[in-house]
């Protein structure tokens, strides 16, 4: 059994940042004093749909709240939803979404482990299947629950609600989905479940059931959903502003320096290890103006790629980055390329470098002084490169690559 050493108020003090509501917060207070009087770790469940295998930074503001209750000595059961992927999570969508076949639930919740071990102690972390127990409900079982349970309290969920004003097609098994990942609860006996505030009504439709059930109810926690580097929408792959745990250190601290002053102070309050009260007193200076904020938001970017990569990297990366900066130094790991001397076409050039996606792109960042050779703005589209010449060639901040005629 592991020793559960912090006092139940620190506890709630380090869990309550960031949050958006933990429900109801005296409940689980009482929950932790009892936990820490017996020195019994709590039941923690976060749920994961393996219809969408990659991480991002976005999903790990739950993951790194989950770390920390992990440190404190509690039991942590991270919860892949194998059963419940093949109805399909109706969650924040205007139609029916697409079943999952087996072999595409398998496909997908084969790299689950790999991915979070990059935040949590896999040796302390218990991955379950529902799939395990909800198969093996007869229909009577699945009658004593559904009835435990009314349409009109599914209809008060948000996207069934829009959907039903709209008179658009609600099928019954969408309706199960929130019952059986409230039955999971059930099932394992959660004392707190975590999630997303799009999550908010699975959540309490667990906390339901287990009172329904005759189980003692577990508590919400909810965290807000991170917008990406864009600062407007929610960090998503279908959006391209996201951060993901895959990505090269190189790529993963150019991102987080791109983001906004605003932005990085969220980022701070929901990605950060730190106590509580050393992001309090960073925030602080932001906010009265004793800490600077590009300092600020290397040190962001420094801890954030150390979490996800060989230890030194945050502090290589922020070098690198520094000395791109220092007087047009040019860094020593800088990408070469030789090409043929004569007239370069410098959009084609960036495309096929990576630096930009579409000659839309290049030409506005062209127009904005945006595109500089040997550290001066150039503003046509094509580059006169002489044989055996060298040219720095810089698209924004970040990107660099040297041309070498041939």
């Amino acid at each position: 059994m592991r020793k559960i050493q912090v006092t139940p108020e620190e506890q709630l003090a380090e869990l309550k940042r960031g949050t958006v509501e933990l429900l109801p917060e005296s409940e689980f207070l009482e929950k932790l004093k009892e936990s820490y009087k017996e020195d019994r770790p709590l039941k923690i469940k976060l749920g994961a749909d393996p219809s969408r295998p990659d991480i991002h930074l976005g999903h790990t503001v739950v993951l790194q709240k989950l770390k920390l209750l992990q440190d404190f000595g509690h039991e942590i059961h991270f919860l892949i939803g194998d059963f419940t992927a093949k109805i399909g999570d109706p969650t924040g969508k205007s139609k029916t979404r697409p079943v999952l076949s087996d072999e595409e639930v398998i496909e997908n919740a084969k790299t689950y482990s790999q991915q979070i071990a990059k935040i949590l102690d896999m040796e302390k972390t218990k991955i379950v299947f529902n799939n395990d127990w909800l198969q093996k409900l007869t229909p009577i079982d699945m009658i004593r629950i559904m009835g435990k349970v009314t349409v009109s309290s599914l209809l008060e969920r948000d996207d069934f609600t829009k959907r039903y004003k709209n008179q658009e097609p609600i099928h019954m098994h969408e309706f199960m989905y929130p019952i059986m990942q409230g039955y999971d609860s059930v099932e394992l006996e959660t004392d707190l479940e975590l999630g997303g505030t799009d999550q908010t009504f699975n959540l309490l439709m667990g906390r339901h059931l287990q009172k329904a059930l005759g189980k003692a109810p577990q508590c919400i926690l909810t965290m807000p959903i991170l917008e990406g580097t864009d600062g407007v929408q929610k960090m998503s792959k279908s959006l391209d502003n996201y951060i993901s745990l895959e990505d090269t250190p190189t790529d993963m601290f150019g991102k987080l320096m791109s983001i906004s002053d605003d932005l990085m102070a969220k980022y701070y309050e929901l990605l950060c290890r730190r106590p509580a009260q050393e992001i309090e007193k960073i925030l602080a200076g932001l906010k009265d103006g004793t800490a600077h904020p590009m300092n600020c938001k290397k040190d962001l970017a420094q801890e954030i790629v150390d979490y996800y990569h060989p230890e030194g990297s945050g502090a290589l990366e922020r070098k690198k980055f520094e000395e791109r900066f220092s007087k047009n130094k040019v860094p020593d790991d800088i990408a070469t390329r030789e090409v043929e001397a004569g007239e370069l076409k410098v959009l084609d050039f960036l495309r096929e470098v990576e630096f930009i996606k579409s000659n839309g792109e290049g030409r506005r960042l062209i127009k904005q002084n945006a595109f500089k050779v040997n550290f001066k703005a150039h503003n046509q589209e094509t580059l006169e490169v002489k044989s055996g010449e060298e040219y720095i060639l810089k698209l924004g901040k970040l990107r660099m690559v040297k041309v070498v005629g041939k």
